[in-house]
């Protein structure tokens, strides 16, 4: 999922003195918890969205004005955050009591926030209508020991985005969802596209942040790295599958120079201009970067979406949806949940999954024929959809910090050539694993 810098307005706390509060407290009524009403008795929910594009924003906003117009006695106030600092932003508003009502963040963000009693358990408020809408293997991302803590909404596969001119020239067989390439096949062909003379390449890795992506990507060859025992504690452990795509990935690189060293550090936006000047044949994206390149292609470019390379378990591929979540202090959860439902109405979220060029995570709106066209790749994503699941490192408590601390330089170093397997393995295992047994003590 994208990391983009957005807008951040701080939801509005006004401090008063003992007086004034006082006096407001007998004008405005307060409810049980002490938290103010409106002049009118009514109510304002908090609504913290991460939406950063233009199109994405301008749904939301909508969406909160059309609710707002229905239900003048439970108003909800659109507050705009940012996935650079969302994390940081959240465990600040909840250590303050400050948190907004309804939370927009990814699952893959949730873990510590639902161990540490910040989030609302959702199974009670749950209307039928939603829950059984969202498949169960969506649901499961959001899913920490026995409660529900977010609605997953939106979702991208990784796939790939291939120079149509350059793939047709090569005579490669074109994949589909059908029949996709293998990990093997895959290499093959990016070493087939490459100009061989070290100016043109197959592939271009974008791994600016390489974990996630090889964690989802090796779930396709049966990777799943974390293990859960029956304690209920997680531990690391490398296998043969979770060797396949940073083997492929470190070969292409060193061995076969099918892919550019220099896009290592590259975000995917950056591997663009390369892309587009026939530098690279194909990049491994996200789904939502389809937007970016319709905007910028050059004129007449030709440009093709194709699914990312299939395993021992075929296309599965990890994901972290965007979710919904509600604060365990807000005092209106009834009220938020009436809002979530409204604003994931299968219409409603099928406008938001095409504001944010990604996929909608339930049935009912996954069926909406606009996400269903060839145009611009569509299609190929919806046929993804069902083989979507929860990303490896879902409900592993201190995730984060094994990412940035040790996945994060281990996978850096082995794919640019300082480090070979064996080194990578110990370091995801043994210093992984003393990461993770301090949140499980």
């Amino acid at each position: 999922m994208r990391r983009v810098t957005g807008r951040v307005r701080t939801a509005r706390r006004t401090r008063l003195g003992a007086a004034a509060a006082a006096l407001a407290l007998l004008l405005t009524g307060c409810s049980d918890d002490g938290r103010e009403k409106d002049a009118d008795g009514g109510i304002t929910l908090r609504f913290q969205s991460l939406a950063w594009q233009k199109e994405s924003v301008d749904a939301n906003r909508e969406l909160v004005d059309e609710w707002n117009a229905a239900h003048p006695g439970v108003r909800v106030e659109y507050v705009q955050g940012s996935w650079d600092s969302v994390h940081d932003q959240l465990l600040t508003s909840f250590a303050g009591g400050e948190a907004p009502d309804i939370i927009h963040d990814a699952s893959d963000d949730l873990a510590d926030f639902a161990y540490g009693g910040y989030l609302a358990d959702l199974r009670e408020l749950l209307p039928a209508r939603l829950k059984n809408d969202i498949p169960r293997r969506s649901w499961q991302t959001a899913t920490f020991g026995k409660g529900v803590y977010g609605v997953p909404f939106l979702q991208e596969p990784r796939v790939l985005i291939a120079n149509e001119k350059i793939l047709k020239a090569s005579g490669v067989r074109v994949p589909t969802v059908e029949n996709p390439w293998s990990w093997a096949e895959f290499r093959q062909v990016a070493k087939e596209l490459s100009g061989g003379d070290g100016t043109t390449y197959g592939v271009a890795w974008p791994l600016k942040d390489p974990v996630s992506a090889t964690l989802n990507l090796g779930l396709s060859a049966g990777g799943q790295l974390f293990h859960r025992g029956a304690d209920g504690k997680v531990k690391v452990r490398f296998t043969e599958g979770d060797a396949v795509v940073p083997g492929t990935i470190h070969d292409q690189v060193g061995a076969d120079r099918s892919a550019s060293a220099a896009t290592l550090g590259m975000g995917g936006s950056d591997t663009l201009p390369g892309f587009f000047g026939g530098k690279y044949a194909m990049v491994p994206l996200g789904f939502s970067y389809r937007q970016q390149i319709v905007q910028q292609a050059p004129e007449g470019f030709a440009w093709k979406v194709l699914p990312a390379p299939a395993g021992a378990d075929g296309l599965t591929q990890g994901v972290s949806p965007q979710t919904l979540s509600i604060a365990q202090d807000s005092p209106y959860k009834k009220e938020a949940m009436e809002f979530v439902d409204f604003f994931l109405r299968p219409p409603n979220m099928a406008r938001l999954a095409k504001g944010d060029w990604m996929l909608p995570t339930g049935a009912a709106a996954l069926k909406d024929p606009a996400l269903r066209v060839e145009k611009d790749g569509w299609a190929t994503g919806t046929a993804l959809a069902e083989h979507l699941a929860p990303a490896p490192a879902q409900s592993v408590r201190g995730y984060p910090e094994w990412k940035d601390k040790v996945a994060t330089p281990a996978y850096q170093e082995y794919y640019s050539g300082a480090i070979d397997a064996k080194e990578l393995e110990k370091r995801l295992v043994k210093d992984g694993n003393l990461v993770l047994a301090r949140y499980q003590r």
